[in-house]
């Protein structure tokens, strides 16, 4: 048992009947760091927040909070903050008596009380809305106050389930800088749980992917996104173009040539592990951003199925023959199309992504 780890699970799993819900599953979070538990509805991610929270108990398998064995410990006896989609504020209480809830069951004095409440609604940027009614608050302001009185009592551990899924897009944005910044200035170990791709990545230190009861990739944010294992996670935190291929021998130090599966078989070059053998099927994926395009002829020619403004970049949807789906290309210029309404697309080694579940099928 390592005290140095604020928190770790140890081969946990979790049944609902003959349904495994969670397989084993083990990990580590490190001082002060957020860790996002990221994956779609019915992934296992609330289960496993649920399980560290207290609120379910694993059927096999340790919870540590600090190196110390908490699996048997109710939810209140394991030091942890909490904050939820719906907040769970009194609202027969004001600000400042929501805060100080916790503080007040621990029997601590009322001018201390006082001091570390207005103490953290100054962190959360509501000291003057101490005496306010909670019905008087905007859904940020209710978020902050849900925060405060979650780290007023200096929670060894800070839980956040989709804390921020109940805003509206703007306030979101802001709040998951405004969240990040407090979690970073007191330096708590927290874990978020959401299904939101852009959350994740805004606000973790690293991410935890999580798919069918299981953590399929643990990574930094830029680990994810460049360099996912798996197609599932290359389309799910963003989007990705998956082309197949078939191995055709070593290019440079760290780099494959790939025959892709298209009707004029282009090769392109892949960086992969050294370990590839022979003719090796392939996955390869591509971010739509990394794509390059322009109507003069290139090895890959696409029909261009249509094209939308976003703001701060054009969005093509292309038809390339041989794929059954159809390939993107986010782009800051428009390009025009060829008189056959073709267009030219490729992108640089370095983009290319070899795919675990692909490499050696």
């Amino acid at each position: 048992m390592n005290a140095s780890v604020p928190l770790s699970l140890e081969n946990v799993t979790k049944r609902y009947g003959q349904t495994l819900a969670l397989k084993p599953t083990s990990l580590h979070v490190a001082p002060g760091e957020m860790l996002a538990l990221l994956g779609p509805s019915g992934c296992g991610k609330t289960t496993t927040l649920r399980i560290i929270a207290g609120f379910s108990m694993p059927n096999t398998g340790s919870v540590l909070i600090g190196g110390v064995d908490v699996t048997e410990l109710p939810p209140n006896r394991r030091g942890l903050g909490m904050v939820f989609q719906n907040y769970s504020l009194f609202p027969h209480m004001t600000v400042g008596q929501n805060v100080a809830y916790g503080l007040k069951t621990r029997g601590m004095p009322a001018a201390e009380r006082t001091k570390k409440v207005r103490a953290m609604l100054d962190l959360v940027r509501l000291s003057n809305f101490e005496d306010r009614s909670i019905h008087q608050m905007s859904g940020g302001q209710q978020q902050r106050v849900a925060l405060a009185r979650s780290l007023v009592t200096d929670p060894k551990v800070l839980l956040l389930d989709e804390p921020l899924g109940a805003l509206d897009r703007n306030l979101r944005e802001s709040m998951q800088f405004e969240l990040r910044a407090i979690q970073r200035r007191l330096g708590i170990t927290s874990i978020i749980v959401t299904h939101d791709q852009e959350e994740a990545l805004t606000m973790s230190d690293r991410i935890a992917v999580m798919a069918e009861g299981e953590i399929v990739q643990v990574g930094t944010p830029i680990d994810i996104y460049e360099r996912p294992q798996s197609q599932f996670v290359s389309e799910f935190l963003g989007t990705a173009n998956i082309f197949d291929g078939t191995l055709a021998g070593p290019a440079e130090a760290g780099m494959w040539n790939v025959r892709l599966t298209l009707p004029n078989a282009p090769v392109v070059k892949v960086a992969g592990p050294p370990s590839l053998r022979g003719s090796s099927a392939i996955r390869v994926a591509v971010r739509p951003e990394r794509l390059a395009i322009s109507p003069e002829s290139t090895q890959l020619r696409a029909n261009v199925r249509g094209i939308v403004f976003r703001g701060s970049y054009y969005a093509y949807e292309l038809d390339l023959p041989g794929l059954e789906k159809p390939i993107y290309v986010y782009s800051g210029e428009k390009t025009v199309a060829a008189n056959d309404g073709t267009i030219g697309l490729g992108w640089p080694d370095e983009y290319a992504i070899m795919l675990s579940d692909g490499g050696v099928r």
